[in-house]
């Protein structure tokens, strides 16, 4: 790969500052509504801030593509109300505190406000969507939501119960890959690209936003909460079996298992310590494992768009997955 050239931040930032600017924009003013409860949450939510990684992917893939369209920004909001709305429910369904650094908004208005705000987001990112009276792009979106709400009823499901690493990938491409996806696709769909440019990008995305689920799995168990911003250790405490977990399970001795078994019937450390649990996973090599599997998906992110023609966008994208594997937060 070290004939590939590769942006930096900086000419990352420099390259998308404006256009983000003007999703930023976009967002506030599709979040805006007769109700003023509505408009309170949406602006609460966008000043919480985030990496707003997935109208960023959606602005590189259209770029390197040429595009120059509106309907990059308009569909940058789209994608980044869909997040948005995802978290709101995340949030009531994992009785989540925090977010971000800040309470979450569920803590501020309660559930009860919060699912119909989450369900208003999700159908005001629809409205705006179909401005663009494009078949392919409302089909890519709904086939997403679908994906995205399964993928929340599985893990639901299964909290408390071992998974393997088969069914830890579906959940992790169903909750989060789906959606860099589908913000690569999109950005080709605008520009009528072929299928099978399309479906490269695609699977950029999808190998960027495995990697950076793990990523963020992995910082869940080792970060602390100032830098993470929410309570460390939550999926733990949450039932949730992640791949560093995963891991160790299938390779820990019998007290190691029931260590883990422990934690996640408990939903608490209450028996076994999060430093007892992080003991296990790094004798048994679990997080470098995971963050070993998370590199390699974004290495093989960077293999599929190698072929791109060498743009600034190009570049760009060859730095991204760097980005994402790096990131303490």
């Amino acid at each position: 790969m070290s004939t590939l050239s590769i942006a930096t931040a900086a000419e990352v930032f420099d390259l998308l500052r404006d256009d983000l600017a003007a999703i930023e924009r976009e967002f506030a003013q599709q979040s805006t509504s007769d109700v003023a409860v509505i408009t309170d949450i949406a602006q609460y939510l966008i000043s919480g801030g985030g990496k707003r990684i997935r109208p960023l992917l959606l602005l590189l893939s259209a770029k390197a593509l040429g595009s120059t369209s509106h309907s990059r920004i308009r569909l940058g909001a789209v994608v980044e109300m869909l997040h948005t709305a995802t978290l709101v429910h995340d949030d009531i369904i994992d009785e989540a505190d925090t977010r971000r650094g800040r309470p979450s908004s569920n803590t501020t208005w309660g559930n009860s406000k919060c699912v119909l705000a989450g369900d208003w987001l999700y159908m005001q990112a629809f409205s705006t969507a179909l401005e663009e009276r494009n078949f392919h792009v409302l089909d890519l979106l709904i086939s997403l939501t679908q994906q995205m709400v399964e993928g929340e009823l599985l893990q639901i499901e299964k909290l408390g119960h071992l998974i393997n690493e088969e069914e830890y990938f579906d959940l992790i491409y169903r909750k989060t890959a789906c959606l860099f996806k589908v913000s690569m696709q999109l950005g080709a769909a605008i520009t009528h690209a072929t299928e099978g440019v399309e479906a490269q990008l695609g699977e950029y995305g999808r190998n960027l936003g495995l990697a950076f689920q793990i990523v963020d799995d992995v910082l869940d168990l080792t970060a602390t909460e100032e830098v993470l911003g929410k309570p460390v250790a939550s999926d733990l405490r949450e039932g949730k079996a992640t791949l560093a977990v995963i891991h160790a399970l299938e390779r820990g001795t019998g007290a190691d298992r029931e260590a883990i078994r422990t934690v996640l019937a408990d939903r608490s450390f209450a028996h076994v310590s999060h430093q007892q649990i992080l003991e296990i996973l790094r004798r048994h090599g679990s997080i470098d494992y995971a963050m070993d599997t998370a590199c390699a998906y974004a290495e093989v992110a960077r293999q599929s768009v190698a072929e791109l023609p060498e743009t600034e966008a190009r570049r760009a994208l060859l730095w991204v997955p760097g980005f994402v594997t790096s990131r303490d937060r």
